[in-house]
């Protein structure tokens, strides 16, 4: 269809180059345990992390930041305070805001903060694990902890009714990981299992698509080729040797970094998106 993303190695070659060439500055409020990884890998895609989240600062960050990463790992009062004043600050300037919704649907605490964020700013995309995302669209999830767990035969369904509520482009990610935007969602075949024995893979794809939307002008497609870059960089990281989930991880990271837009323009990446509605 005409409007379909272009996965095409050559689109995601230009998305790639983008990222380079703008060298956006990517504003994160996380958690302590992932603030490095994050930090490294924004800086791997070629944009430029700063992990600003006091209260006071947060808003003003948001005022020289091209995207803004909410991630709600952090429960303290303080960082509650300071995910609504970047994103409200950020909406007010025009910046990109991506929710990283961590373990949403297991607590009365975290059920009021992710309400009163979607209810209070608008997201230029929204990432969560099935769980996750399933239960902010309304439906039943199991989440252990901040981890998904059950069967999401619906997850489709689940992230194009999020999508259609918020605006937002929708990710959910999995053994496959699904994209919607607001009228359309696709299955993006990339990645490796072990992706899953290392600790803050889900917050890094979330960085991913903060570096991506802060240099596209199209939020679906910025989430698309962001999804895209990262899960092929999880499976070259496998092309390097590597002993387990520690040299895995070290290879990702380079991985990531060696992901360039020449790199991209020869893969054959048209049979990774696959449109399901």
């Amino acid at each position: 269809m005409s409007d379909d993303v272009d996965a095409t190695g050559e689109a995601l070659s230009d998305s790639l180059a983008a990222v380079r060439d703008r060298e956006p500055l990517v504003q994160q409020l996380t958690n302590e345990v992932t603030k490095n990884d994050l930090a490294n890998v924004t800086l791997g895609w070629g944009a430029i992390p700063v992990m600003a989240d006091a209260p006071g600062e947060a808003p003003e960050m948001a005022e020289l930041a091209d995207a803004v990463l909410l991630n709600t790992g952090r429960m303290t009062d303080s960082n509650v305070e300071a995910l609504h004043a970047a994103g409200k600050r950020a909406n007010e300037l025009g910046v990109p805001v991506v929710l990283d919704p961590v373990g949403a649907g297991t607590t009365p605490t975290r059920e009021e903060v992710h309400a009163s964020l979607l209810e209070k700013v608008e997201f230029a995309a929204i990432k969560g694990n099935y769980g996750e995302v399933t239960h902010l669209a309304g439906a039943d999830a199991d989440v252990k902890g901040v981890e998904s767990i059950g069967e999401y035969e619906e997850i489709a369904e689940s992230a194009l009714a999020l999508a259609e509520t918020t605006g937002a482009a929708v990710v959910a990610s999995g053994a496959e990981d699904i994209v919607a935007g607001p009228d359309r969602v696709y299955r993006v075949s990339a990645g490796h299992e072990m992706l899953t024995t290392i600790i803050g893979t889900g917050c890094m794809l979330g960085s991913t698509l903060a570096a991506f939307a802060g240099s596209l002008e199209d939020d679906l497609a910025a989430a698309v080729h962001g999804t895209l870059a990262y899960g092929l960089a999880g499976e070259r990281a496998t092309d390097l040797e590597y002993n387990g989930p520690a040299s895995y991880r070290v290879n990702f990271l380079d991985s990531i970094a060696g992901l360039t837009p020449d790199v991209a323009t020869g893969l054959e990446t048209m049979d990774r998106l696959e449109r399901l509605h």
